[in-house]
């Protein structure tokens, strides 16, 4: 029996890419490139910086200035963080419903505590959530299950007695190696050319309210 939901934050519980395409076309302009679509920034939300530095620059880790670039567009990002972010549909009523029933509830995310404070709190979310678990709260991000690990004795709810909502493959290796089942949210940004169908996990929704239908 499921007793604690766990949440990826960007593509999951909030649509975080209005925000990120700002920051990342603020960039664009900056060194002389035109501004991208939303929708074609959009999938590669999920892989954090490393995907949006792709569609943006065509840079990759290693490459001698992605870090440089990285860095610039993570203070452009932090200037705007929640001005257009939003909840996503139907996860208000879900967050409500859990604790109605007493289930805990936390986040689980790779987004740096930069980041991941700032905007839970200005989404109003700080205090209530069970945990917080950012990229760099303990030394690996996902896929590894340390941060869910981490959520895990937080909550104080064994692994096997946790599903893990996410919208990205990492997800769903991270909850497997953890001990835990993994929910794919195909609402979410899923990755570019993306396949969830593949990625093993045990319940895929369309929409947040379906979490409660499987609880």
């Amino acid at each position: 029996m499921i007793k604690a939901v766990l949440f990826d934050l960007d593509g999951t519980l909030a649509d975080t890419a209005p925000d990120l395409g700002f920051a990342l076309n603020r960039q664009r302009e900056k060194h002389g490139l035109a501004e991208l679509p939303l929708p074609t920034i959009r999938p590669y939300v999920s892989q954090g910086g490393r995907g949006l530095m792709k569609i943006g620059f065509n840079l990759a880790p290693g490459d001698a200035a992605y870090d440089a670039r990285r860095a610039e567009f993570l203070d452009f990002y932090e200037e705007r963080l929640c001005h257009d972010t939003r909840l996503f549909a139907g996860i208000p009523e879900v967050l409500a419903e859990l604790e109605g029933k007493g289930l805990p509830w936390g986040v689980v995310t790779n987004k740096i505590e930069r980041f991941t404070l700032p905007l839970m709190q200005k989404l109003k979310l700080d205090r209530r959530a069970a945990c917080i678990i950012s990229g760099d709260t303990g030394v690996n991000f996902k896929p590894h299950p340390e941060p869910l690990l981490m959520a895990s004795g937080k909550i104080g709810v064994p692994p096997p007695a946790c599903v893990y909502v996410g919208d990205d493959e990492r997800d769903v290796q991270a909850a497997h190696a953890a001990g835990m089942q993994a929910m794919v949210a195909r609402y979410g940004y899923l990755g570019n050319s993306a396949r969830p169908e593949t990625w093993g996990a045990e319940t895929y929704i369309l929409s947040p309210i379906e979490i409660l239908q499987f609880l």
